[in-house]
């Protein structure tokens, strides 16, 4: 009897392995950030991307910015956050080569994101769908790129910054 229920077991395990891949295929990928402050600095926070279609979910919360100020938010070049000022992570992320621009308007960088706005603690975030970037493979994937939260408000107009200053805070974006 034993040799029946060996042979039916391992049956059963080799169907649900299977199976698996189906399964995990529907799944949406999601990547994540965790924004560390760069020298001199307290801004700490956390970025999640989530794949839904053609666009991503971006969520992003911040705390330690000046009360009530506006701070430019963007997806940087390369996934470098070991430099004391956030510079290794290099320019906006802009693959299309496009100019900097209002993340509402199609004319933009891809690492162009709207800005946060401090609240009375100096806690900020965003919940908002953005195209142009992907968690997938591709030219417009932000996977192994930087999030960089700036000192200043994003103008939307200065090339190819946006007059943003200095950076705050640095979060290399992974895939979970």
């Amino acid at each position: 009897m034993r040799p029946i229920i060996v042979a039916a077991a391992a049956t059963i395990l080799l169907t649900a392995c299977q199976t698996t891949p189906q399964s995990t295929s529907q799944t949406s990928l999601i990547a994540s950030a965790g924004l560390k402050p760069t020298k001199g600095n307290k801004t700490i926070g956390e970025a999640t991307f989530e794949q839904s279609g053609d666009k991503v979910k971006v969520a992003i919360f911040v705390q330690g910015l000046k009360a009530g100020q506006e701070h430019g938010l963007h997806i940087h070049d390369k996934g470098d956050c070991s430099s004391g000022d956030g510079m290794s992570a290099g320019g906006h992320f802009n693959p299309f080569g496009k100019p900097h621009g209002n993340p509402g308007g199609s004319v933009r960088h891809a690492g162009d994101l709207p800005s946060l706005k401090a609240n009375k603690d100096g806690r900020a975030n965003i919940q908002v769908e953005m195209d142009m970037i992907s968690v997938t493979p591709g030219p417009g994937s932000i996977v192994g790129r930087a999030v960089i939260v700036h000192a200043d408000p994003d103008d939307f107009k200065t090339q190819p910054t946006g007059n943003a200053g200095a950076r705050l805070a640095c979060g290399v974006i992974t895939l979970n």
